[in-house]
């Protein structure tokens, strides 16, 4: 295969035999699919539906875009696929930094864990071959002190992913941790790679062997007009630049957004203390920055005699910080440290916690924890990886927790994976694409807040139902795209289709216009749903928790207001062309989806 942007290698590693194969993608598939989370989901559905997520059948895979490791703007991300234990849904799951360019380098674009190692395992990747070597030593280590032995032996150069002891003990929201800091977060993707006995993937490689474009005019002109317009817009040059994604949290309080003490409230006075502005005041310590990325929305903290290191991010700061009823930033970074350590998510993390606060406070169980109570929260982090207590049901995640302290509706869930840092009942259109996401609750499936709150690329009213379907819909099939080529989905605030496509025409030399650019988001969207369809999940399934739908905002901005979501998933419905949220058989044909 002889395609710009891509190493024309997938490798597939039987971790039961030890047994590695390599293959070369087709094509047709990847003009269908492109990579990253396209391929990977596309891959997963082939292998089959019907798997225990934590099972020997179930896959792991790891895989980039044909942008990831050129020389296109923000163009770093790795995309992790699997069959969520959190969810029971298809699940991806993305991570900046340098690590998938370097896998591109270290000559893949994609790797495919199967089986189960009977003993920990860790995989070497590089110059276009993969080795397994015994990672006993490593168990029960946490990621910077993995991260630190593997680097000692492979050089400070190599890439590492791994996982740290909560997934080793597969707790549900277990995580993938990516050089210390960088995490492909939700979905339990680490309690996978726990169950296989997988540790950690060591990837090698040299910009040297980064692909050159297929037709150098077309990508070097469309690479220049890229940075520009990156450059020159407000959010990927100025606001995220000066503060970091933390910059949200005044934004998104401001309108009455901001979820807090387990969504009960949406605005609060002392939010500023857990912004972005109050961050560079206080724990910034530098900026940091991802592959070919002009922006350097990384931030870098440290809180004297506790941690120094990455983030925390704006949704850190939501559900480790309002969504519990915690405006301490010191407090949010230090608990953000130890996610990192451990191998958490912190969205899930915080959103659990919030369901044992609420619990607490309504008497539904005793040895819990009150909002705002910091210490308490850091208990509960090591009891949830040691199993300890009561972290053991706090391990199984939001709906997990909920149903085991008797109350269901305590969970701001969506087909069981915690909603993220925007209320649905002041913003419509974030709900909309919470009920109909195909891995739970997630704002970056169709990130609405862009146009809703940001006005890009133009401003629609946060509060109105009607042209949310179109809107949703819209983002998610570009976002698809985006998350398939594999480029950092803050691009998409400077860029749109046409950009995106003329990049991968350059690079491919494939003749591809934003139309069929955006039909392949689709195609993938629809793939991801009727892999869920497959597996029971409906109609019913696409919906918000009571309170949301229910219970009025009872103070702030958007007092009074609730998320109507049957105004808005009809025409969603229709618009997609499915049925009671399946894919009919003429949909799947249409799409070329089989």
């Amino acid at each position: 295969m002889n395609i710009g942007g891509y190493a024309g290698r997938v490798g597939w590693i039987d971790l039961t035999s030890g047994k590695v194969e390599y293959r070369v993608p087709g094509e047709e598939e990847l003009r269908k699919y492109l990579g990253g989370r396209g391929l990977g989901v596309k891959y997963l559905f082939d292998a089959g539906t019907d798997v225990d997520p934590l099972g020997e059948k179930a896959l792991a895979a790891l895989f980039v875009g044909p942008l990831t490791g050129t020389d296109a703007p923000m163009s770093g991300r790795i995309a992790s696929i699997v069959k969520s234990p959190l969810t029971g849904t298809i699940s991806d799951s993305h991570a900046g930094g340098t690590t998938g360019a370097t896998m591109k380098w270290a000559g893949f674009d994609g790797l495919v864990f199967r089986g189960k190692a009977d003993h920990p395992v860790y995989a070497v990747v590089r110059d276009g071959e993969v080795k397994l070597v015994d990672a006993t030593e490593l168990w029960g280590s946490d990621t910077a002190e993995t991260t630190a032995l593997l680097k000692s032996r492979y050089g400070d150069k190599a890439n590492v992913i791994c996982i740290g002891p909560a997934g080793e003990r597969l707790v549900r929201f277990a995580c993938l941790i990516d050089e210390r800091g960088r995490a492909n977060g939700r979905g339990g993707h680490g309690a996978v790679w726990g169950a296989k006995n997988l540790k950690a993937v060591v990837l090698i490689g040299n910009r040297s062997a980064a692909p050159k474009p297929a037709n150098e005019p077309t990508f070097t002109a469309a690479k220049e007009r890229c940075f520009k317009l990156i450059e020159e817009n407000s959010v990927t040059g100025d606001a995220l630049p000066k503060y970091g994604t933390d910059v949200l949290v005044n934004i998104i309080n401001e309108v009455g957004g901001l979820p807090t003490r387990n969504a009960q409230i949406t605005y609060h006075e002392g939010a500023d203390a857990i912004g972005g502005e109050r961050m560079a005041d206080t724990i910034l310590v530098r900026r940091g920055t991802c592959v070919n990325c002009p922006v350097g929305c990384k931030r870098y903290t440290e809180v004297e005699g506790r941690y120094e290191g990455e983030g925390p991010e704006y949704e850190t700061c939501f559900s480790l910080g309002s969504m519990c009823g915690n405006f301490d930033l010191a407090a949010v970074g230090y608990m953000n440290h130890l996610c990192n350590l451990y191998g958490m998510d912190t969205i899930s993390l915080g959103d659990t916690i919030a369901i044992a606060m609420e619990a607490t406070q309504r008497g539904l169980i005793n040895d819990g924890v009150e909002f705002g109570d910091t210490e308490r929260m850091i208990e509960l982090i090591h009891q949830i990886v040691s199993q300890e207590g009561i972290g053991e049901v706090l391990g199984l995640g939001e709906t997990g927790a909920a149903n085991a302290f008797g109350d269901p509706d305590l969970a701001m869930a969506v087909k069981g994976m915690g909603m993220p840092a925007y209320d649905p009942r002041a913003i419509k259109g974030i709900g909309l694409n919470y009920a109909t996401s195909n891995r739970g609750a997630c704002h970056v499936r169709g990130y609405t807040i862009a146009s809703e709150i940001l006005g890009i690329p133009e401003q629609t009213d946060r509060l109105a139902y009607q042209g949310k379907a179109e809107l949703v819909i819209a983002f998610q099939d570009l976002t698809a795209a985006i998350d398939s080529l594999d480029c950092c989905l803050f691009s998409s605030f400077a860029l749109g289709a046409e950009e995106y496509a003329e990049l991968l025409a350059g690079m491919t030399g494939w003749k591809i216009d934003e139309d069929e650019l955006t039909r392949i988001g689709e195609r993938i969207y629809n793939l991801e749903r009727h892999y869920n369809n497959l597996l029971g999940f409906a109609g019913r399934d696409d919906t918000l928790p009571n309170r949301l739908l229910h219970e009025p905002i009872p103070d702030g901005p958007s007092k009074g207001e609730v998320c109507a979501l049957d105004r808005m998933l009809p025409e969603y419905y229709r618009r997609r062309g499915w049925e009671n949220g399946i894919v009919p058989e003429e949909k799947l044909r249409e799409l070329e989806i089989g």
